[in-house]
């Protein structure tokens, strides 16, 4: 199941979270593929955002809102009437839910609910997409990849209201949804990479502030292995996923993994080496000898499922996605334009397999 333009040429959808860095992508991808569009969220979090250089507020028609304002999100569905709903609105950081933990509850359980509880009221939507995290999993630190049906758990607050939002909208799809008409399913990927990102206190934005201003990064968590994938990789799954809700939605309406393949694992570590060695410049990094929040140390999934079931596989290997990210980088830094840029890397990301 490729991802079919004359599927989205036309079709309304209402975007949460298209001022982010995974949203804004995949706002533009939608943009390209016809749909009719409708974006949701707060106003873009970090300047300068994927959202103001790659000139997304001249092209996708949103509303600035917070996930939070359950009577707003009900009178969006209810003017724009939306086919359906792609959920990426969320506080997605780590660090940041150990220092404002109601907060990031608030926005990633009750909004996910205000947002539910919108859809249960709508005519009109008959999917929809709740994206949540490879983190939502009960990590045991084990060798092997989490499963879609392996237990549900979360160390720190943003992982756990992750898994809140799994059970939340099980739940939701048992009790109500699926007796309405209305296909739910939820999306968990891994970490993802890619140009546009100035999210604090994550590996790559970090890095390249610093080897920018010839400073020398600091890593936190050397050793830790991640799923690392570029951000086109699990948005075509959740575009082929969209498509299967519509198409076959007993089939679909249920939790999928995204993640790389083997070789995308790598440790923190191991993915500076190889940033280093891309760097036009001098690439300084040392290893942080202060004691840090708990993260987790080995995570990867398995997205046999996915492979099997809407014939998804990630296209670019650690390597490319490394090097398609810091060409970004590197376009932005020369002022190209930022918007043809990212369209070129989604036309190169469906043009070929790496």
């Amino acid at each position: 199941m490729a991802v079919n333009p004359d599927f989205w040429r036309g079709r309304k959808v209402l975007l949460t979270g298209h001022t982010g860095f995974k949203g804004g992508w995949l706002a533009l991808w939608l943009r390209q593929l016809g749909a009719d569009l409708r974006g949701f969220a707060l106003p873009a979090a970090t300047t300068p955002s994927l959202w103001q250089v790659a000139q997304l507020d001249q092209q996708i028609t949103g509303e600035f809102a917070d996930i939070r304002d359950a009577a707003r999100l009900s009178d969006v569905l209810l003017e724009f009437q939306p086919e359906l709903v792609l959920h990426l609105a969320a506080q997605p950081l780590v660090r940041e839910s150990y220092r404002a933990p109601a907060e990031t509850y608030a926005t990633n359980v009750m909004g996910t609910l205000n947002l539910l509880e919108a859809i249960r009221s709508s005519d009109s939507v008959r999917a929809v997409v709740v994206v949540t995290t490879d983190k939502c999993y009960e990590n045991r630190e084990w060798p092997w990849p989490y499963r879609e049906q392996d237990a549900l758990g979360g160390f720190d607050p943003y992982s756990s209201s992750k898994a809140c939002v799994e059970v939340l909208c099980a739940s939701y799809r048992d009790s109500f949804l699926r007796a309405s008409g209305v296909a739910l399913a939820t999306a968990r990927a891994g970490n993802v990479l890619g140009g546009g990102d100035w999210s604090a206190e994550r590996l790559i934005p970090d890095i390249f502030s610093a080897w920018q201003q010839g400073r020398e990064v600091i890593l936190r968590y050397p050793h830790a292995t991640r799923p690392w994938q570029h951000v086109l990789d699990p948005l075509m799954g959740y575009l082929q996923l969209a498509q299967g809700l519509l198409t076959d939605p007993e089939r679909h309406a249920a939790a999928w993994n995204f993640g790389p393949d083997s070789a995308g694992l790598a440790t923190v570590e191991a993915v500076v080496r190889r940033l280093a060695e891309l760097w036009p410049g001098e690439a300084l990094w040392s290893i942080s000898a202060d004691a840090q929040p708990h993260e987790a140390g080995l995570l990867a999934l398995d997205s046999s499922k996915a492979r099997q079931s809407l014939g998804w596989a990630p296209r670019w290997s650690l390597d490319t996605t490394l090097k398609h990210t810091l060409d970004w980088q590197l376009a932005w830094q020369n002022g190209r334009d930022m918007a043809c840029v990212t369209r070129e890397q989604i036309a190169a990301h469906q043009g070929e397999i790496q």
